[in-house]
């Protein structure tokens, strides 16, 4: 069981002249293998909620649990892919995807066979022994996402993941990673600033205000994704789809509401 829950998250950060509070009462789950992202103003605290489900963060009010249990640390169960690709330099590809695994005390044998078998599902065979400078930007997200998908984590959490690539790679990674979930799927929240990103890729999306993040609305894509039969269409395709334009439109317009009239 990998489902999460928010259960009126809140939390706040001491600093010169009282507390901020980045997130007030956050509430909603994300379902065992459900696919969710959340979007939001900068600043919104959609980082924030990412670290205290991955247990880098405890938060001030509230809890989250992980397959039923409470999350008090970072633990197996739960791996982070970040903007940047937090690579070892001096480590090759091979020896980047199985470090968690080599921490876990997993034998050299199967060790082999985990990295084998990510090589293989994302296209990287024959780069093993690549150091990461070798190596473009989106094959060192690529061999990010491998060295999450290796330990077998229950739970996959993505904090902008495309984010530092050009737009074509970019692209291809969106698509790349839907495949991915396909054969090795796993739950996941994922943040982006990308309206776009978030409709193509999420099951939900889940819309936050300005700081303090709140939930503002939930967006059901999945349904209208599968009514209007999206699943396999190159992203270039979907984008036109007058179902993903209206639920793109819904989901700026929500944003904008909560951006445009700014506190004084």
């Amino acid at each position: 069981m990998s489902d999460i829950i928010f259960d009126h998250v809140s939390k706040m950060f001491p600093r010169s002249g009282g507390d901020f509070t980045a997130l007030e009462d956050v509430s909603f789950s994300v379902g065992e293998r459900e696919f969710v992202a959340i979007v939001g103003p900068s600043g919104c605290g959609k980082t924030t909620l990412l670290r205290i489900v991955a247990g880098l963060e405890r938060p001030s009010l509230g809890s989250v649990r992980v397959g039923g249990r409470q999350v008090v640390g970072p633990g197996p169960d739960r791996a982070m892919v970040f903007q940047q690709f937090a690579l070892f330099p001096w480590k090759t590809v091979r020896e980047n995807i199985a470090f968690g695994l080599k921490c876990k005390n997993v034998n050299r044998q199967e060790r082999d066979r985990v990295v084998g078998q990510y090589l293989d599902l994302l296209g990287m065979a024959g780069t093993e022994e690549s150091y990461p400078h070798q190596l473009s930007g989106g094959m060192q997200q690529r061999v990010a996402i491998a060295r999450s998908y290796a330990i077998e984590p229950e739970v996959l959490l993505m904090d902008e993941p495309f984010g530092a690539l050009d737009a074509q790679t970019r692209t291809v990674m969106q698509e790349e990673l839907i495949r991915i979930s396909r054969v090795s799927p796993r739950t996941v929240l994922f943040v982006t600033h990308s309206v776009e990103e978030a409709v193509y890729l999420a099951d939900r999306v889940v819309v936050l205000s300005r700081s303090p993040g709140s939930v503002v609305e939930i967006m059901d894509v999945r349904r209208v994704r599968e009514a209007e039969k999206w699943e396999g269409q190159a992203s270039e395709d979907v984008m036109e789809v007058p179902s993903f334009v209206h639920l793109r439109a819904q989901i700026w317009k929500l944003l904008r509401q909560r951006t445009e009239a700014t506190p004084p």
